[in-house]
């Protein structure tokens, strides 16, 4: 298998450090995003937005899903997520990620969606272990070497972990990362991080080879460095943490007009490479984002949430910073 997941951990731990990676995002950690984030402060690993298995192995749907497969070669090491209920078209879709040449697959076992649960995917999957194990074996097998990995939750309406786990750690999977809530509990209270010692010594007693990552709730590249400490789990992915904040792995504090001419670059972009293909809204979230906390931000995030353009975004920026 060509792992490259333990070669990184090998490296880093020489290093004195874990692996952080970037969180998958729907709408959020697209192609033009992560180039963003590439530029200004590069995780050890990227993780694509998650895109649907039975879309990818359908002829008509996979020529619209790719754009969500879309990366730079600069963007090494990169792992494609996928979602599915069906061990056929898992096997297909994880076949067409190694031939558009990703370093390794992951498969969404967490996601609290409605829509993807009713697929027999996302956190649907904590229901039915079996199933899960099916759909892991099936995207090794079309893999053809690569990594595959699983993203998923401590359990479904309570903390199953000792069961849950176990099946998924059973399979030969290269890394576990697990987001450290239930489904029931979504983000409406603090991640667990006290269960990642034993979710550790499960994982010792099922798969010593398997790494472990932990999600939720990392403040901050320091804060994923302290958690590595107290913890001992081999990583930590970060996401809601990235939002407006493309220097998050660097670990670089940037002045308000940084942020916002990046904020402009990162529009101007997806105006380009996205705009054909996905509405111009989704930038809004973003600028939640990026204009916070600071004096007359809410005056100027109105205004930006009006505009409908990247021209118009970049004027009503610039002349915010005329004024500041």
């Amino acid at each position: 298998m060509k792992n490259f997941w333990q070669q990184l951990k090998a490296d880093l731990s020489r290093a004195g450090r874990g692996i952080f990676v970037l969180a998958p995002m729907a709408d959020v950690t697209d192609c033009v995003f992560r180039e963003i984030i590439n530029k200004y402060g590069k995780p050890d690993v990227f993780w694509t937005e998650f895109v649907s298995a039975d879309g990818l192995a359908h002829p008509v749907a996979r020529e619209k899903l790719l754009i969500d497969l879309r990366y730079d070669k600069a963007e090494h090491p990169i792992v494609a997520q996928i979602f599915g209920g069906k061990p056929d078209n898992i096997r297909e879709a994880a076949k067409l990620c190694a031939e558009l040449g990703f370093d390794g697959v992951d498969i969404n076992m967490g996601c609290p969606d409605k829509a993807i649960e009713k697929q027999c995917a996302g956190s649907g999957m904590i229901k039915n272990p079996p199933l899960a194990r099916e759909v892991i074996r099936a995207a090794i097998e079309g893999a053809g070497g690569l990594p595959v990995s699983v993203k998923t939750r401590i359990g479904y309406n309570k903390n199953e972990m000792e069961t849950w786990l176990r099946e998924v750690l059973s399979e030969d999977i290269a890394v576990l990362t697990v987001h450290l809530r239930t489904r029931k509990e979504m983000s409406d209270v603090p991640a667990h991080w006290d269960l990642m010692k034993r979710i550790l010594e499960i994982r010792d007693e099922v798969n010593k080879n398997v790494l472990i990552f932990g999600n939720g709730d990392v403040l901050d590249i320091n804060d994923a460095h302290q958690k590595v400490k107290e913890t001992g789990c081999d990583g930590i992915m970060l996401g809601r943490a990235i939002f407006g904040n493309p220097w998050l792995f660097a670990g670089k504090v940037p002045t308000l007009e940084e942020k916002l001419k990046v904020m402009i670059e990162h529009t101007k972009l997806f105006e380009k490479v996205l705009s054909p293909h996905k509405n111009f809204a989704i930038m809004k979230k973003h600028y939640k984002a990026y204009v916070n906390n600071f004096e007359g931000a809410k005056e100027l995030r109105v205004k930006l949430m009006e505009a409908d353009n990247a021209t118009e975004i970049e004027n009503i920026t610039n002349e915010f910073l005329k004024k500041f």
